[in-house]
């Protein structure tokens, strides 16, 4: 058959009728468009349980009873860390610790983990705060490919719970629910606690640290962290965070020199450390120990953090307040005579809060350290 018979005309006009006819429906009924990436701060008020705008990608999964179930529970969890914690915490700052609240250039926070909420709460206006933990990040929290939203919510629930009812996370409880595949890492925590502390995070960068201690966003195969700049909305200050996951025992940073470089570039600051197992009180952590005394002009502690002993007292001015009555039965090797003995003669006032691992408030003890 040549191409100019009759026959081929015909099918020639039908395939060109039928390319139409698909053409006219693709254009009144296009393909569902894929969402669009939510912002990183919509994605931190939808972990929290807060409302996002309406024009937020997110917008309508807020109306799913998961989410709306969370949201109940971690405005209640919150309300009632405010009541107990937070107000009280903020009326002790006024009176005994108001140069905390200063503006400083670096808040460290050594074995933080994801815990953001206290070092915000003592050192409200650094410029800068790094926090590092073994814990992972964990990728980018994207609500839209969580399978199964109920389950992921509340697994961000039990890994929060501990640090909401006490005032420490649990890691072997964290190492559970931080692994499972819907919401994993520190990362959506870290979310959920800028969030719920009036932030607006405006950008969030990924990378990693070389050796030189220089963060590079977008590279991998250093040290991996995440950079998180966000705005106080209360004080309109534009602040940064950083998270690390690393070993700053003394092998891990002999063997990754990277963080410790990095936290020098900052200079001199304040450091925070709360429930950090009393492992500075060993040899293996004398470099990260030394680090925090050489590079802080004020280090809020409580007694798991630097020993007494460590403090060169014609450098240092130490307060106390609450009660010293000593480690929990875990860690009873580190009690400290001498800082015993320092809490019965110097009277100290009450703290009010739970602090540390002694999660009565009446059994908390906060140091605050003060270079001369």
């Amino acid at each position: 058959m040549n191409d100019n018979s009759p026959t081929q005309w015909i099918a020639k006009i039908a395939l060109s009728m039928f390319a139409l006819a698909l053409s006219a429906q693709a254009q009144q009924n296009p393909p569902a468009a894929a969402p669009a990436l939510p912002l990183p701060n919509d994605t931190a008020r939808f972990l929290a349980g807060m409302p996002v705008p309406e024009n937020s990608p997110l917008a309508p999964l807020t109306r799913d009873p998961a989410w709306q179930e969370h949201s109940a529970f971690f405005e209640n969890a919150f309300a009632k860390l405010n009541v107990r914690q937070l107000q009280k915490l903020a009326l002790w700052e006024t009176t005994y610790l108001p140069e905390a609240k200063q503006s400083i250039p670096v808040a460290f926070y050594m074995f933080s983990g994801p815990d953001f909420l206290y070092v915000d709460q003592f050192f409200p206006n650094a410029s800068v705060y790094v926090l590092c933990g073994k814990e992972s990040m964990g990728p980018p929290p994207d609500p839209f490919r969580i399978a199964d939203l109920s389950a992921a919510l509340h697994n961000l629930e039990n890994a929060m719970n501990a640090s909401l009812t006490t005032s420490y996370f649990i890691t072997k409880d964290m190492k559970v629910d931080l692994q499972q595949q819907q919401l994993n890492g520190t990362l959506p925590i870290l979310y959920v606690f800028l969030a719920r502390a009036d932030k607006t995070i405006t950008d969030v960068t990924f990378g990693s640290l070389n050796s030189s201690g220089t963060f590079h966003g977008g590279q991998t195969g250093g040290i991996p962290g995440v950079r998180i700049n966000y705005t106080d909305n209360r004080s309109g200050n534009a602040q940064t965070m950083y998270y690390f996951t690393t070993d700053i025992s003394d092998g891990g940073i002999r063997s990754n020199p990277g963080f410790l470089k990095f936290c020098q570039h900052f200079g001199i600051g304040a450091s925070f450390l709360k429930s950090s197992s009393y492992l500075m009180f060993e040899e293996g952590f004398a470099t990260i120990r030394n680090f925090i005394l050489d590079h802080s002009n004020l280090i809020v502690q409580d007694d798991s953090g630097i020993p007494l002993a460590n403090f060169n007292r014609e450098k240092w001015n130490l307060r106390l307040f609450g009660t010293y009555l000593g480690p929990i039965e875990l860690f009873k090797q580190h009690y400290q005579p001498k800082l015993q003995e320092l809490f019965a003669q110097s009277n100290p006032p009450p703290l009010g809060i739970a602090f540390g691992y002694r999660w009565n408030y009446k059994e908390s003890n906060l140091i605050v350290a003060q270079r001369h």
